[in-house]
């Protein structure tokens, strides 16, 4: 584990450095909460970074990031090939320690709840098998993911087929799809008898 602290007047601003099983992702963990514990915001690319800061503002500074994704207390940073963790994990951890400092927003929550609100009012009213997938996705399969620096988020239900989004580290991860099969998949069918198969989106 690497650490790095500063004190900033009477706040101490800690950041420590997680592996996760996706090779290219790492998390870096604070030690005050970014955003409320429930929230968790995913960015695939800076043009859908924009209610987000802090997100921006890695997608401008550094070239190799390709994935933000930040929750509770952490963010987690998605790299592509162009350079190894151990070139860059230094002064990306510094990088987000010294925006930390600054007092300055991870997700601008304001904005946020807004594109959420018009999001939930396109999508209609959820039938009650889809009430029960999100249930145990939230309080079954949600933290055990969370601790591996990424997410997991309901997308869609037809015919059987449960479909999901996989955010921050686990979008991309070599092992996500056995995770999908092997776990996820398996934990909803005998919770919900309905679900015949789980399928992930846009990965």
């Amino acid at each position: 584990m690497n650490t790095e602290t500063n004190t900033v007047g009477n706040r101490q601003v800690h950041i420590y450095m997680e592996a996760s099983p996706n090779p290219n992702s790492l998390k870096f963990v604070a030690n005050s909460m970014l955003v409320p514990e429930a929230a968790s915001f995913d960015y695939p690319s800076l043009k859908e970074a924009g209610n987000s800061p802090l997100a921006q503002a890695l997608f401008e500074s550094f070239t190799f990031v390709e994935r933000v994704f930040i929750m509770s207390n952490f963010v987690t940073v998605t790299k592509n090939d162009e350079k190894d963790w151990q070139e860059i994990q230094t002064e990306v951890r510094t990088f987000v320690k010294e925006y930390l400092e600054q007092g300055k927003p991870a997700v601008d929550l304001t904005q946020a709840a807004a594109e959420e609100k018009e999001k939930e009012a396109s999508s209609g009213e959820e039938t009650e098998t889809e009430a029960k997938i999100k249930q145990v996705l939230d309080e079954y399969i949600r933290p055990a993911v969370e601790q591996d620096g990424g997410a997991i988020a309901f997308h869609s239900f037809e015919n059987g087929v449960v479909k999901v989004l996989l955010q921050g580290s686990c979008s991309g991860c070599p092992s996500s799809t056995i995770t999908l099969k092997a776990g996820i998949e398996n934990l909803l069918k005998r919770a919900v008898p309905e679900v015949e198969t789980v399928e992930a989106e846009g990965v």
